[in-house]
């Protein structure tokens, strides 16, 4: 029989409490404050199965690996993958009511999601990357607790051990060959990303001196938009800014996000490509995928490739940059900017006429100033011209905050003799109000923007009061779906005074979405 006990730490102090569902099982979360513990307590609560069933179940195990074929394109297609999760499903509850006719239901779906966790998954890791709260999880080396990240409360240690070097070591070789990656004593460090988008770092002893290493960062199943970010529980971009950039992307004005790490960078740039018209094409080019722009867009996402154990077959960001550009794109994504010769030609594609949107490792608008003309990036100051907007976003460690901290617009002296850019800079985040507020009149964006559009200021700042008041609606409504905001905009975009009417009626969106199935 199984005994569903449940395991885990003491219950010291619980300051919060939720469920998850980890196959057709539901477990407990307690997040627990020990004051033994510098960090919290993430306590995943597991149902513990008796060893007399645990041998029985070993038996199991080996029929499965038996009765069930598994072909290389079922382990590196997640459609496929998501297949063979059902047969093997299916195959283990024929199996145990015939070897274990006793079991409850529950005890069905415990023992079944053990044995495809064990033979398909990271064992007793595999129920975290079903709780969406959580960004990272991280094996430091055996003997010692998984830490993971979790998007309220940071990091936590939790209740979970892995007991050996060699199950780690099993763990990043299992992802690897999902992924047709290998990691041996030859080739000790792994950097892959998996076919649900989760990026994985692996590391083996003596290059990590205290053990071999294990770190998932996990992909997001439903990316943030910009509803998101306006919204006044998150409070990182005020509506007016959202406008702004909205109008601007529309028009095709070239952004560059600055950040440091985990700031929000690509979570912000993933939330604009909800402003792109649908009738351009869009090639979006990454080290490792991480954006999902809405799924009516024309639009190409590739991925550079490391070179084989042989050295051959890398395909760099610059090769698909250079690509790219024999493409006919109308709008240029680059993940992120971090050598010379990539930078020139992401500037060299906003020379020739390419909307361009990229991110870089940056804290500052002047220090993001420093690291393009300074090398390694070392991009000649003249080629700066072309850069319209910078928005750089901060993190807030302590207190686990994302925040929009400035918004500058590259704007170029008028008869200047030797190449020069300066920033002027539009909204500043006020740390003591917690609000973006204006600091400087545009300068150069407000002027570029209505000779594009043939507007004037008063057209101009109705059309950015309209966008505004859209985006205030959809909060109110809450429609936060990537999917969902986009075919909004993009209705805008071909029906502007229908998409006002209901806005101003405060009608519900569904009457603008359901037109668009």
């Amino acid at each position: 029989m199984v005994t569903v006990q449940k395991t885990g730490m003491q219950k010291v102090g619980i300051i919060d409490a939720y469920k998850i569902k980890s196959g057709d099982t539901y477990l407990n979360i307690n997040i627990e404050r020990d004051p033994k513990e510098f960090v919290l307590i993430y306590n995943l609560e597991t149902p513990q199965i008796e060893k007399a069933t645990l041998l029985l179940l070993e038996n199991v195990r080996n029929r499965l690996i038996e009765e069930v074929r598994v072909k290389v394109e079922e382990i590196v297609d997640p459609k496929a993958f998501e297949a063979l999760k059902n047969r093997y499903k299916q195959t283990a509850e024929n199996i145990i009511q015939k070897e274990l006719p006793r079991l409850s239901a529950d005890e069905k779906s415990t023992v079944i999601n053990y044995l495809i966790n064990k033979m398909l998954g990271l064992a007793q890791i595999e129920p975290i990357f079903s709780d969406d709260n959580i960004e990272e999880v991280v094996i430091n080396r055996a003997d010692t607790p998984v830490w993971i990240y979790h998007k309220k409360h940071g990091w936590l240690k939790t209740n979970i051990i892995v007991e050996s070097e060699e199950q780690i070591h099993n763990f990043a070789s299992i992802i690897g060959r999902r992924v047709g990656r290998e990691i041996t004593n030859l080739s000790p460090l792994m950097d892959a990303r998996l076919p649900s988008g989760d990026r994985v770092n692996a590391t083996l002893f003596p290059i990590s001196t205290f053990g071999n290493t294990l770190t998932v960062r996990k992909f997001a199943r439903t990316p943030w938009t910009v509803i998101d970010f306006i919204d006044p529980k998150v409070n990182s971009l005020s509506p007016d800014i959202a406008a702004l950039l909205w109008f601007g992307i529309e028009n095709e004005i070239n952004l560059l996000i600055a950040g440091g790490t985990g700031s929000g960078k690509t979570s912000m740039l993933n939330s604009l490509t909800a402003f792109m018209p649908s009738n351009q094409r869009i090639i979006s080019i990454e080290d490792t995928r991480e954006l999902q722009l809405p799924n009516f867009l024309q639009w190409i996402p590739m991925a550079t490739r490391s070179p084989n154990p042989e050295g051959k077959g890398e395909v760099t960001m610059l090769d698909l940059m250079i690509n790219s550009l024999r493409m006919r794109p109308d709008k240029m994504i680059v993940g992120e900017v971090r050598r010379a010769r990539e930078a020139e030609v992401l500037f060299e594609a906003m020379h020739t006429g390419h909307s361009v949107y990229s991110t870089l490792h940056a804290d500052t608008i002047e220090q993001t100033y420093r690291r393009l003309v300074n090398p390694p990036i070392n991009v000649p100051v003249e080629m700066l011209e072309t850069l319209h907007l910078i928005l750089v976003q901060f993190r807030q460690r302590r207190l686990n905050i994302r925040r929009t901290l400035q918004v500058a617009e590259v704007v170029v002296p008028k008869q200047q003799k030797e190449a020069v850019v300066n920033f002027n800079l539009l909204y500043r985040w006020d740390p003591k109000g917690d609000k973006m507020s204006p600091v400087n009149k545009s300068q150069r964006i407000v002027e570029e923007l209505q000779l594009r559009t043939g507007m004037s200021s008063s057209e101009m700042a109705k059309n950015l009061d309209d966008k505004e008041k859209i985006l205030k609606w959809m909060l109110k409504s809450n429609t936060r779906d990537i999917n969902a905001v986009g075919r909004i905009v993009n209705t805008y975009y071909t029906n502007e005074d229908y998409v006002l009417d209901v806005v101003n009626k405060n009608k519900n969106p569904a009457e603008i979405l359901e037109q668009q199935v």
